[in-house]
């Protein structure tokens, strides 16, 4: 992992940009500057880096990864080298607003922000415009976020390759997974938020706003979804007349 310049595998022990045990050695020599893509961990707690990086390697199989301990590190090793993915630890981003805080890294890589569960709600935004991936910091979740990582992976490395977009490895009737995969889901979340505006009185300012914001959101994401569904099913369409 990368402290600062310092660079070492994800196998190797890390706590306060020291290694140890097989890595000392390596510790010891002038660090070598990567200029391969390598995902970003911007997280503060060194055993939960470690634990992350441990997990990168095991989906993504690759060895390195870079380790930021604050929102500005992570920005600096962006601008030397465009990172492949970036993993954010919401403790970072403070109290800031997220959309403010982030939205500028998602214009560099993909972004996945472990948080709180009450971050959720205002990363809607975000994630509704696939800018960004949610994992909420509860049970297992550091697996979860290594498996977006890897996929966001894939995806970028089919884009790049012969094999055509990232929807590629979907069946030819993306429309009917759109409509049914994920309409039917946001249908429910809809109509659920929906129910409790109904009963508003009961509910706080903030919980009434966070609820229009669910509501607003999810209305807009389904007029996406609509919208792909059918450049989808008309570029299916021409492809079968030709």
């Amino acid at each position: 992992m990368e402290y600062g310049k310092q660079l070492v595998t994800a196998r190797g022990k890390a706590s306060d940009g020291f290694v140890d045990g097989q890595m000392m050695e390596m510790a010891a020599k002038p660090a070598k500057i990567v200029r391969e893509s390598t995902p970003i961990l911007a997280v503060a707690d060194a055993e939960i880096a470690e634990r992350l990086a441990h997990e990168l390697e095991r989906f993504t199989k690759r060895e390195r990864v870079s380790v930021a301990r604050s929102l500005l590190e992570m920005r600096l090793f962006a601008t030397r080298m465009p990172p492949s993915a970036m993993v954010v630890d919401g403790d970072l981003v403070g109290d800031a607003p997220l959309v403010d805080a982030l939205r500028p890294f998602t214009r560099i890589a993909p972004v996945i922000l472990i948080a709180a569960p009450e971050r959720q709600a205002e990363a809607a935004e975000l994630v509704a415009t696939g800018e960004l991936e949610f994992v909420s910091r509860s049970g297992e979740y550091i697996p979860l976020a290594a498996s977006l990582v890897e996929r966001r992976l894939r995806w970028a490395a089919m884009s790049e390759s012969l094999l055509g977009p990232p929807w590629a490895e979907f069946p030819g009737d993306l429309g009917t997974v759109f409509r049914h995969e994920i309409n039917n889901p946001l249908t429910g979340i809809l109509g659920n938020a929906e129910l409790l505006l109904a009963h508003r009185e009961r509910l706080t300012n903030v919980d009434t706003q966070r609820l229009q914001t669910v509501v607003e959101l999810a209305v807009r994401l389904r007029e996406t979804i609509r919208r792909i569904s059918n450049v989808w099913e008309s570029r299916q369409s021409s492809l079968k007349s030709a």
